[in-house]
């Protein structure tokens, strides 16, 4: 500040009113530091006289100021300090002389940045000379000064400004230093504190927040592994980490535990992990943690390694021969709500499908033993179909988790699908096919079908032919039933609809030509040999090819049009309306099931879930685009799909053939009427009104030749193969009656949770509720994710947070319960206050629910005096 603007601010504070009482103003200037001591005889003042204490004239100046002069204003220069109040003789007429003046950078920094004019503050911004001498760090430091009325609050700024955060609270401080690295020698953050001159603050507030005192080594990595082993405390018992007792601090569980829950919760959750995974190698934690069991550690997940010893224990208790059905649930079911959960999904997913494969083999362990074929088929579609999906759902884990890669587990899982191939090929594939086969047999030889069910080859004329409304038909190739199954749930679920599930017995062989023949309007199928071989599929003497399947519509409907969905998905919608205007039979063909097994058999069951989603598009487009209310969902057949390679036991020779084969496959072969092929059932071709024979092998056998995809296939008789769809969608418009009267059955909603817990008062730091999901998942009953935590009346979190994961699909409402531990934050709670638990969905769809709570608690927090 040069001498011109003191001046001017001098004399504005001399000419300024004067207090009630007062004759004249007595103006103290304190300059330390002697900054302007060379210019002090340059300031000439307007109204007032100026004097100089030197240290040795303090009384010759009092007499001058309470004696010889008492009329004048005065500035009186102090450039010395005094160590005693007693020393300064002055000091009764400073006191009443209001605040002394200061020209000095520090004071001028002190009232730039707005705070408190005391020499606590000037202190510290002259002990931080280096950091202060920025205008742009003294702009975000008088962002903060609100916040800063204690010298420990000042040092907070400063470090808070180094770190980058904007807000002085000590976890953000720490946790900024420790996510850059736990090498304080390339720390950049750290090594601002220090070039800031702030490392000695910085570790008194390490050691009052954290306990953490080993600060002579200046060791972040020590650090690190101390908050989070005392973190860890919190829900893991205290033994278990014997001789990691100097890393644990018991009287600062609650800040550690808060400092990770935190951090688990934030953005910075990969910098977590890096920091996390240093401590397990440096404590050798994997090593100490597999030594407990897998209930001992469910609770805990401070350490990612955690999820790796739970997952290893139950893998190789499945590697084996156990699989402990409950175990492995509960363990999911805690687990998924945790944060790490993500990084090992794939696996605990995994193993979930192969704990319900289980429970259904404990279902069915008697094996499969119907004695009729409608019944097995009834069985199949209402109860059996089911193990197809948790096959199907395994293995979508399985190949997610081969693009993760973890070195611990990726053999151990490898193990895990050998039992899963054992499960579903060994004794679910072959138990129910030889069930079926010889059950099915006659029929199947006798007809070609099963009585009693409804037939392929029936579709048009049950489904199409007498509708008195627009119908649009999805025909999705190899949509087995245990797909749509899965289709249907989701429809009911996300759309405003009635929808059923239905099958047909598909027609013989199973495979497209015939499959989609039967869904076209006919009188009789029949077949003509091909002049390059095979046989061509007719419908009453015409071609059934792709290109004459609209012409076969239009014969039986003139308004009837076949479209394929690639072609239209990315035509503009008024292209897309010119196409089906005017018609009232709408049959579009897709191929994403089928069309991905010719890329490779591993791209089917990730081609199932895609099938689905454009499935449910295609739907929303024929009700949003083209009016759409009726659509039937259905496929030409199913498939047989195994990971496993195939032995030579799963495949029979055509070395009794003797050249009689006339079109054949993996799994069916058409002859001429006279051939007996060995280890094949014979199977009605067509009603029996050709001149070929077919045959089918059992179970899920292969028929050998040259080429790939032994492991998908599809055209045998098996049910997989055999059991086609039928999705009845009826879509339901706001306007009609009909949604009129069942809107609460029609209308989609998330499922709800609530508080079972009576009791509404809090005498814990840690303590367990028990919560309730009201509806089942299903119809009109989605999931829905819910966060919980405990705020008081503001609104300021004052707990950790919980996750329930609310998509119970039981009927039975104790098995639609949920319990859940909370950790109340190191905070001083007033009992006379309203508290409230706050149930939010994680979407942010619904709005919140709040359950007022009493915490009765005493508990004193310190404050941060640190330095």
């Amino acid at each position: 500040m040069d001498a011109e603007k003191i001046i001017q601010d001098l004399n504005r504070r001399f000419t300024a009113p004067l207090p009630e009482f007062y004759k004249r103003r007595v103006i103290f200037w304190y300059d330390e530091d002697r900054e302007f001591e060379n210019q002090i005889d340059e300031i000439s003042l307007n109204d007032a006289k100026l004097v100089k204490l030197n240290g040795s004239n303090c009384f010759a100046i009092k007499k001058l100021l309470l004696m010889d002069d008492t009329a004048s204003n005065y500035l009186v220069y102090c450039p010395v300090s005094f160590e005693h109040p007693e020393d300064n003789w002055l000091l009764n007429i400073e006191l009443y002389s209001g605040e002394p003046f200061r020209a000095d950078l520090n004071t001028i920094w002190v009232d730039e940045m707005g705070l408190p004019a005391s020499q606590m503050f000037r202190k510290q911004v002259k002990q931080y000379h280096k950091f202060f001498n920025s205008k742009d760090r003294r702009t975000k430091v008088a962002a903060m000064a609100g916040s800063i009325s204690m010298s420990a609050q000042m040092h907070l700024a400063v470090m808070a400004v180094i770190c980058g955060v904007k807000d002085i609270s000590p976890n953000s401080i720490i946790r900024a230093v420790l996510k850059v690295g736990l090498d304080v020698e390339n720390n950049a953050i750290y090594r601002g504190i220090v070039n800031y001159g702030a490392q000695a603050a910085f570790w008194a507030l390490i050691a009052q927040a954290t306990g953490y005192k080993n600060t002579e080594e200046q060791n972040l990595a020590q650090l690190a592994t101390h908050i989070l082993l005392t973190a860890a405390t919190r829900t893991l018992r205290r033994e278990y980490l014997n001789g990691l007792d100097s890393f644990i601090s018991t009287p600062h569980q609650s800040f550690c535990y808060d400092f990770v829950s935190d951090w688990l919760h934030s953005d910075d959750l990969h910098d977590l992990y890096k920091v996390a995974r240093i401590v397990e190698t440096e404590a050798r934690l994997y090593q100490r943690f597999s030594k407990l069991s897998v209930e001992d550690l469910r609770d805990t997940e401070c350490f990612p390694c955690i999820n790796e010893v739970i997952l290893t224990k139950m893998m190789t208790e499945i590697k084996d021969q156990i699989i402990q059905v409950d175990v492995i649930a509960q363990t999911v079911e805690k687990r998924r709500t945790m944060v790490w959960y993500a990084f090992m999904s794939s696996y605990y997913e995994g193993l979930l499908q192969i704990a319900k494969m289980q429970a259904f083999f404990l279902e069915h362990s008697a094996g499969f033993h119907t004695a009729k074929a409608k019944d097995i088929w009834k069985e199949y579609t209402t109860d059996y179909y089911r193990m197809d999906s948790y096959y199907r759902a395994f293995h979508l884990c399985f190949q997610r988790s081969l693009k993760v890669s973890n070195d611990l587990l990726d053999d151990l899982f490898k193990h895990v699908v050998e039992k899963v191939e054992a499960l579903y090929s060994g004794w679910y594939l072959n138990g129910l096919g030889s069930n079926w086969s010889d059950i099915a047999a006659e029929e199947l030889k006798k007809h070609g079908y099963i009585e009693e069910v409804n037939r392929h080859t029936a579709f048009y004329l049950s489904n199409i032919q007498h509708c008195d409304t627009r119908v649009f038909v999805i025909i999705s190739d190899a949509l087995r039933y245990e797909v749509a199954a899965s289709l249907s749930e989701q429809l009911r679920r996300e759309t405003q609809s009635k929808v059923t599930l239905d099958s047909m017995c598909g027609i013989f062989p199973t495979i497209t030509p015939y499959g989609m023949a039967a869904l076209l309007p006919h009188k009789k199928l029949s077949v003509q040999a091909r002049p390059n071989g095979g046989l061509a599929v007719l419908a009453d003497g015409q071609s059934t090819e792709s290109t004459n399947r609209g012409k076969l519509l239009r014969a039986a409907n003139p308004a009837s049009v076949a479209l394929q969905y690639r072609n239209i998905i990315g035509l503009k919608r008024a292209d897309r309306q010119a196409l089906i205007k005017g018609m009232e039979v709408v049959y579009i063909y897709h191929d994403k099931i089928d069309e991905a097994s010719h890329t490779s058999d591993s791209s089917v069951f990730p081609a199932c879930d895609e099938a689905i989603e454009e499935i449910k598009n295609l739907v929303r487009i024929i009700v949003n685009e083209f009016s759409g209310t009726r659509i039937l969902i259905t496929a030409d057949h199913g498939f047989l799909y195994t990971y496993s390679p195939l032995t030579e036991d799963d495949k029979v020779s055509k070395n009794s053939w003797n050249g009689k084969e006339v079109d054949y496959g993996r799994r069916y072969a058409i002859m001429e009427k006279d051939a007996q092929p060995e280890y094949l059932m014979p199977v009605q071709f067509l009603d029996g009104r050709t001149d070929y024979a077919a045959f089918a092998p059992r179970e899920n056998v292969r028929i050998k030749m040259n080429g790939g995809g032994l492991n998908f296939v599809h055209g045998g008789i098996s049910l997989q193969e055999m059991v086609v769809p039928l999705i009845d969608y009826h879509y339901i418009r706001t306007d009609s009656r009909e949604y009129q009267r069942n809107r609460a059955k029609i209308d989609t909603k998330p499922v709800e949770v609530s508080l079972l817990s009576a009791n509404r008062k809090i005498s814990n730091m840690i303590f367990s509720l028990n919560f309730y999901q009201k509806d089942a998942v299903g119809d009109n009953r989605e999931k829905a994710n819910y966060l919980l935590y405990f705020a008081d009346s503001a609104g300021k979190v004052v707990s950790d947070t919980a996750r329930i994961i609310a998509d119970k699909t039981s009927d039975t409402a104790q098995e639609r319960t949920f319990r859940c531990t909370f950790n109340l934050k190191s905070l001083s709670f007033d009992n006379k206050e309203i508290y409230y638990l706050v149930i939010t969905d994680e979407s942010g769809l619904q709005l919140p629910q709040r359950e007022e709570f009493q915490i009765d608690i005493a508990s004193e927090v310190d404050e941060f005096k640190f330095f």
